[in-house]
């Protein structure tokens, strides 16, 4: 299966031209036979979280949805996006949602880490955990940006079953490991794909490293980009995960009984 990653420079609170440019890359991933676009984290409104808060209405927010749909159904190709959602209780949380390529929802997630300030001021923190669906015969799962950080949410993604593990992210100039060797250890010891779909340039005063990458369940690099705008792509084995349980059992080896009287 062949993914596509955007990595692109939004504009804050201009949903017109980011939709357009989500469009953009749809058409163009779908034209290289791409199953699914991964978006990089708030891309439809701009990674700026006070000025989200206080500037988009909410009430936007399902034509937005709506939007994003009618791409993926265009286009005839799977699309991950990630927008603000706002609870029953009227909190804020950052969400990401997996559409299938008719443009119906197959996953929504809420971020469970927030990262710095500007984020807590302006968002809460979800608290389910990662769940996992069937998307082109592989069993699916997301977790946004800082998540993908705390080994906790990568591994309750792969104990739910998950052998694809899709990322949009918002990560700032100056934490280049955070691709370069974190995320590739992240799909190690959980055996699983990861595909990690950034910003780059600059949004209201934070400049983006890029750095999109996908990561194999052995660990390998399958993609990975620089610091200019483009779209990213790697092909995905279906059976390279249930392959690499198999070689090194991690999964089936834990023992979290035994983890839990270490107070973890």
């Amino acid at each position: 299966m062949l993914l596509a990653l955007l990595q692109e420079n939004s504009a804050v609170l201009d949903v017109e031209a980011n939709c357009r440019a989500v469009d953009a890359a749809a058409r163009t991933a779908a034209g290289r036979g791409a199953a699914v676009l991964v978006t990089p984290e708030l891309f439809p409104v701009g990674y700026a979280p006070r000025r989200v808060r206080s500037g988009l209405d909410p009430s936007l927010l399902p034509a937005i949805e709506k939007r994003m749909a009618g791409i993926a159904r265009s286009n005839g190709i799977g699309l991950v996006y990630s927008l603000p959602r706002v609870t029953a209780q009227g909190d804020w949380q950052i969400s990401a949602t997996l559409l299938d390529a008719g443009g119906a929802t197959l996953l929504s997630y809420g971020k469970v880490h927030l990262f710095g300030d500007d984020e807590r001021a302006a968002f809460s923190p979800a608290g389910e955990a990662p769940a996992v669906v069937d998307f082109n015969g592989i069993p699916t799962s997301l977790v946004i940006c800082y998540d993908v950080e705390f080994p906790e949410s990568v591994r309750a993604a792969a104990v739910a079953g998950a052998e694809l593990l899709l990322v949009p992210t918002a990560l700032a100039h100056g934490f280049d490991d955070v691709p370069q060797v974190l995320l590739r250890a992240r799909a190690l010891e959980s055996q699983l794909t990861i595909a990690y779909a950034n910003h780059c340039g600059e949004e209201d005063g934070c400049t983006f490293l890029g750095g999109s990458v996908v990561a194999g369940p052995d660990g390998g690099l399958l993609a990975g980009a620089g610091g200019e705008p483009q779209l990213l792509y790697a092909e995905v084995d279906p059976g390279a995960a249930a392959r690499e349980r198999r070689n090194v059992p991690y999964l089936a080896e834990r023992r979290p009984d035994l983890y839990r009287t270490w107070g973890l």
